[in-house]
Parts: structure tokens; sequence; C-alpha cells
């Protein structure tokens, strides 16, 4: 047998007389029907709540994305739910979802391990099990906590549970629909207890680790002061993120209390001065005066206190290495001990003490740095004292002159 009729035997030709490429060993037929029977199964397969399965982004909109889950069906995800700290999810990206709902043709997911998207489920017991969020209303005060209606059923929140924070007006929340997670779940005895703050706790950890990708020291944001304590003003930020103005970085002059310059509600700019990650707790620390508002007082020093200006200022404390003075409300600068120490009067200003005057010259403005450098004036940029004395003197003695000249003679 000839090559060149062997090759006619393992080639074919299609309609239009073109070679078919021959199937490679173990291609044979029975295997696509094998393939086309599981890509039928899949498409066939029905979906639970509670499926675990990886799904494909096919369209993000404003509030809803689809995602394809491997059956003749896509599923419907809450655009909140990408929220994932360090994942910026996009089309075409794999995901893994959770069922929550399958009714009808409709079959809605969550983000696996999400907390925050709000779930459609079918029976408390697969909210409990997946620990997914439900909505409840709460009906009235009971003792130590609330009646929460939840899907039709009647559960327990303790007075503890039912926000961040305690509070003592405990009908506020009465009549209020909100978010709960099921804590604990007995279907034979009907025993449910469900809790607020633990679902805004959660919420709260997944909100900042979104804000860290976004947000660093030495930023300006806006925000809102939510309470006051003796050390310091809260400020909401965003997305439920608060931080910490301690009472030092509220104002530029001495508080005795936060409430001297703010109040809960009161809008403010302030500037991130430090970011701790303490476990899952989250420290922010912000000023509002180091934000650059128009009571910054260093915004008038160009104007009111140029190099070389004398001033009457005010000893704040006392250090080894220097004096503290205050030169105007929220002004402070430092007088160096080695501008005096080498002064016939070194003595004096040793002996200085807080609240004592003192007249300085300004030497040097550090902008950036927020630091003022004070200097003593020289003998002869103050000799007020000395023109004073020898004013006082002269008028004594041209007095004592007039006095005499006009005494009569005898």
């Amino acid at each position: 047998m000839t090559s060149h009729s062997k090759s006619r035997r393992n080639s074919s030709k299609d309609l239009f007389d073109d070679e078919i490429e021959a199937k490679p060993k173990g291609q044979e037929p029975g295997d696509f029907a094998s393939m086309f029977e599981n890509s039928l199964s899949s498409a066939t397969r029905r979906l639970s709540v509670g499926d675990r399965l990886r799904g494909e982004i096919l369209s993000i909109g404003k509030e809803d994305v689809f995602v394809s889950t491997g059956t003749a069906q896509d599923a419907l995800m809450a655009r909140q739910d990408l929220n994932e700290p360090g994942k910026d999810y996009k089309v075409g990206d794999q995901i893994d979802i959770v069922v929550t709902k399958t009714k009808g043709d409709q079959i809605r997911v969550v983000r696996a391990g999400s907390k925050s998207a709000p779930a459609d489920i079918e029976s408390l017991e697969d909210a409990f099990d997946m620990e997914l969020p439900v909505e409840g209303k709460v009906t009235e005060v009971v003792n130590g906590g609330y009646r929460v209606s939840v899907h039709g059923q009647s559960a327990f929140c303790p007075f503890s549970q039912i926000d961040a924070r305690p509070t003592q007006d405990t009908a506020q929340f009465v009549g209020k629909k909100m978010e709960f997670l099921i804590t604990q779940y007995d279907a034979k005895k009907r025993n449910v207890v469900v809790s607020r703050r633990r679902l805004l706790d959660l919420q709260k950890v997944e909100n900042e680790g979104a804000w860290l990708q976004s947000h660093k020291v030495g930023d300006l944001l806006h925000g809102t002061i939510t309470r006051l304590e003796s050390f310091g003003a809260f400020v909401s930020l965003e997305d439920g993120v608060e931080g910490l103005a301690h009472i030092s970085e509220l104002a530029f002059h001495r508080l005795k209390h936060p409430s001297e310059v703010v109040h809960p509600g009161d809008p403010v700019q302030v500037k991130i001065l430090k970011i701790d990650e303490e476990g899952d707790r989250l420290k922010i620390s912000l000023s509002v005066k180091q934000a650059g508002g128009i009571d910054d007082p260093w915004m008038q020093i160009p104007q009111k206190f140029p190099v070389g200006t004398l001033v009457d200022g005010v000893v704040e404390k006392k250090e080894v290495f220097g004096l503290f003075i205050s030169i105007d409300k929220g002004l402070q600068g430092l007088l160096p001990k080695s501008k005096w120490r080498d002064s016939t009067d070194a003595a004096q200003f040793e002996n200085k003490k807080k609240g004592d005057v003192i007249k300085v010259r300004i030497d040097e403005i550090k902008f950036e740095e927020r630091k003022i450098s004070l200097g003593l004036p020289t003998e002869a940029e103050d000799l007020s004292w000395k023109e004073h004395q020898s004013t006082s003197k002269m008028g004594a003695m041209a007095a004592a002159f007039a006095q005499a000249g006009n005494k009569p003679r005898k």
C-alpha cells in the first residue's frame, strides 16, 4: 500500500472538498457525547439555598450585579456586596457566592463571607446557619430587651445588643425596621435571639478595611461631631468609620471641655494625625485645629508677627531647656535657655514662673513645623524703661527748679 493511499485513509473531506483534520486518538465521538451530556446536566441543575459556588461577574449596575452560576439561570446580587477590603471587582472576575433565595426563575446570592448585604432567605434556620442578616421590626419593650418580629416569628433582642453603644432611651427603637443577626436558634423551643450590635460591629470592620485602602495620615476630611467626652470629641467620617479628636486638638487655646468649641451634630474639617490597628479595632486620631480653618492663628502670623517683632508674652511653661511663652491666643514660642544663660539678668529669667509677663522678640518662624523661636530684645531695641526712668527724673528736677524759681526773694 502506498503512502498516498494511507494518507487518504487517515483523512476525510467536507462538502467544500477541504481536508478535515483527523481526530487525535482517544477523542472519539463518544467523548463529545459525554461532554454534551455533562453540559445538559449543568444546565438543568437546580440550586438550593445554602449552595456555595464560584461564578463570573457578568454585569455591574448601580444597585445589582449579575453573576453566572454554571446553570441555565444567572443570579442577582446586591451591588454593595462587592465591597470587600483590598478587592476591586470588575466584569469578568470570578467570585465565591452563596445562594440565599431560589424562587421561581430568580436566584439571589451574596458574596461568601459577606456580612453587609441584606439577605433574602427562605427560613430563619438558613440565616442562622449561614450567619446572614435578616430584617426585623422592633414591636415592644419587654423585660431585659425587645421583642422583634422576624419573618413572622417572634425573637428577642437584649438591650445591650440593639445598638453599638448603650442607650438610655429604650423606647426610641420601637416600631423601627432594622437588620439583625440570629445568635441563637432553637426550632423546637421556638427560641430565637437576635443581635443588631454584632451586625454593626461586623459591618464596621468591613467598612474600616475599605476606608483604609483610600485614606492615609495627613489627609483632610469632612466629618460630623457625634459625641463629646471630657478628653475629646468623636467624629463620624464616612461609612460608619469614627475617629477621635483629642481636646488639645480642638482649638489653639486651652479648653476645659470640648463643649466650649464644638457640639454633637456640628460639621467639622479634620486632619488625620495617626492610624493604629489594634486587633479588630481601628483607632484614628484627628485634629480640628490643624485642618487649616479660618480661626487658625498661624494664618495671621505673617501680618501680626513678622520676624523681628517685639511682643509682650506670658510664660506658659518652664522647662530645663527654656521657657514656653504665649505671644497671642493659640500661639506659643520657645525662648531657649541659651538666649539668657550668659545674660547679666540670667537669675531673673531662672526665677520666672507661669503667668509672668516678659518682652521677647520673634527670631524665627517655621511654618511647616509650626514652631516659633524667640529671643530677647537688644539694649538698643528695648530702652523704654530707661527712657521712662530718665523722663521721670528730668521731670522731677525741672519741677524743682521751676518751684525754686517762683519763690519770692527775701
